[in-house]
């Protein structure tokens, strides 16, 4: 196969992993969903179009080759024993999240109390987990996708939602850096479908956001978490005000 079938090959898992439909490949290239599947079907993308399509994955040339010569899509989300053993080691899960948001050694060093073994160590580890793969002299190449996530009601999401939530929403929000929005009403089955398309959609431009920013060296950025929940969802609150015999 050559590299240019290749690559298409690996943008194609690509999209695939991240969830992007044609639709919406379309839209982000003012295309029509057409055209992209006649691109993709002749297999007749140039080197620009490569280019705009990664910038839309969030990704590289650079590395849609290296997952091209690798054959198989990047990990979208782990095994469960994976998770809980990044639960019952905080360190673990701090490196996790320092390579994740591309820190590099000297940063890591300079601000957390590792030894270079240590964080060694911990590379080593995440290695194996298939999270990374660790290169001479400690370099990484994550193996992650773009919109890497935890499993659902996996280990990773009871532990924040048990540990983590009340740390977060343990203070007032009061700067200008913090915000947030407590919404509450009634809507149609539709309106509530079109806001979560929304949410996601915001979830999608937060990791374009951290992939834009992730060469900026690690003092020129800071940690934020965004919290996006919606459920159909009645108050115990009021639950004795009810009429036993309302439907």
């Amino acid at each position: 196969m050559t590299l240019r079938l290749e690559l298409i090959a690996a943008l194609k898992r690509q999209l695939k992993v991240q969830g992007v439909t044609y639709s919406r490949l379309a839209q982000s290239l003012g295309l029509s969903e057409a055209a992209i599947k006649r691109m993709f079907s002749r297999q007749a993308l140039s080197l620009v179009r490569l280019e705009q399509i990664c910038a839309v994955l969030g990704i590289g040339l650079a590395e849609l080759a290296i997952e091209s010569r690798q054959g198989q899509a990047s990990l979208a989300e782990l095994d469960a024993e994976s998770e809980d053993a990044l639960v019952r080691e905080p360190a673990l899960l701090l490196a996790l999240y320092l390579v994740l948001n591309r820190w590099s050694e000297a940063e890591v060093l300079a601000r957390y109390r590792f030894s270079p073994v240590e964080w060694t160590a911990l590379l080593a580890r995440l290695d194996r987990m298939g999270i990374l793969e660790l290169q001479p002299h400690n370099r990484v190449r994550l193996r992650t996708a773009r919109n890497f996530r935890w499993r659902k009601g996996g280990p990773m999401q009871r532990f924040f939602q048990q540990k983590l939530l009340p740390e977060y929403f343990g203070k007032d929000f009061e700067s200008d850096a913090e915000s947030l929005f407590l919404l509450s009403g009634m809507v149609s089955a539709s309106s509530a479908a079109h806001i979560q398309r929304r949410l996601a959609e915001l979830g999608e431009e937060f990791d374009l956001l951290m992939a834009q920013d992730a060469g900026l060296p690690a003092a020129r950025r800071q940690g934020v978490s965004l919290v996006l929940a919606q459920r159909p969802w009645s108050l115990r609150l009021f639950a004795g005000l009810r009429r036993t015999d309302a439907g």
